[in-house]
């Protein structure tokens, strides 16, 4: 098996690292310093499960010399995930399984728009973790978890080989019997928690046990689950509460990489969070007062986070 990583940041740094320090076959496809350090010291990977170092069968930034692939991890940010779907072709083959794991609630949409979606799971994660420095994984928070399957519910072989591959990496894994919802749901909290904590500059506990953050955090959750009812997604009636109750079980100084990224001026994943909210709403006809708000006080700095990035 022969198991490609794009995107070595938090996500595929870590359960990237965790398949190849198992003895799986892993190319990860990286870029810039990062990959420089890889290729000279390995990965390093910083865990609150105990540290390790591995060195994976490849480490490289030009996929198209990448042996073809067995199952591939898409882990770029959400933006993108239409470009890393282009970049895989030359790799894949008759049979090749492609997971996208990033937060978002249409990633796999957008990899069958690019790849025949004969090879695509649905798929999520759940992990605190990041670049801490070129070649340095940091996971600092949450018991590391990925979520797979069908996009139309089926129960398939693949789905077994994929838990093969990562029961033998050591963590945890679940196929999930509906993962549309199972992605909505993650979604739900990531977004929620995302938005008002890049505008507040405050961490989860901070707005979860303030009255008035409090409330905006449950109006833009209710809003996601109006949004997600009118696109076809079976989420439970009683998910807003459930993820009220999840996000106030977060480590009370926890932030979300979105509210990372834009304090720190870089490009974010605004537009695929609250955005797609914003934006979705407005197809359906569907009021999303606290989304918008947030979406469009936050519009300015992700737009000169672009601005610089591209000089």
């Amino acid at each position: 098996m022969h198991i490609v990583i794009i995107g070595v940041g938090g996500v595929g740094g870590y359960f990237g690292g965790k398949i190849a320090n198992s003895g799986q076959k892993v190319t990860l496809v990286a870029r810039g310093k990062h990959l420089a350090a890889i290729k000279k010291n390995g990965l390093q990977v910083k865990s609150i499960n105990g540290d390790f170092v591995t060195h994976p069968f490849c480490a490289t930034n030009q996929i198209d010399t990448v042996e073809k692939a067995d199952v591939v991890l898409i882990c770029t940010k959400s933006w993108q995930v239409a470009e890393a779907a282009k970049s895989i072709q030359p790799i894949l083959k008759e049979d090749t399984i492609v997971i996208p794991l990033q937060n978002g609630a249409d990633n796999a949409e957008k990899v069958c728009s690019v790849v025949d979606a004969k090879h695509v799971l649905g798929g999520l994660c759940k992990i605190y973790s990041k670049i801490e420095a070129p070649g340095i994984i940091s996971h600092f928070g949450h018991q590391p978890e990925v979520v797979f399957g069908e996009l139309d519910k089926s129960k398939t072989n693949r789905l077994e080989v994929v838990k093969e591959v990562f029961d033998k990496a050591g963590f945890t894994n679940t196929i999930s019997e509906d993962i549309e919802v199972d992605i909505w749901s993650k979604f739900m909290f990531i977004t929620t928690v995302s938005g008002i904590g890049a505008l507040t500059r405050a961490t989860i506990g901070e707005v979860y046990e303030n009255p008035e953050t409090y409330r905006i955090l449950k109006q833009t959750a209710a809003e996601i689950y109006n949004v997600g009812i009118a696109k076809g997604v079976s989420l439970p009636e009683d998910i807003v509460h459930r993820i009220l109750a999840f996000i106030g079980k977060q480590p009370y100084d926890s932030t979300a990489s979105m509210q990372r990224d834009i304090m720190q001026g870089r490009p974010s994943e605004l537009d695929n969070f609250n955005g797609f909210i914003v934006k979705q709403g407005a197809k359906l006809d569907i009021s999303t007062p606290a989304n918008t708000f947030i979406y469009s006080c936050l519009l300015p700095m992700e737009a000169k986070a672009r601005t610089l990035k591209n000089k």
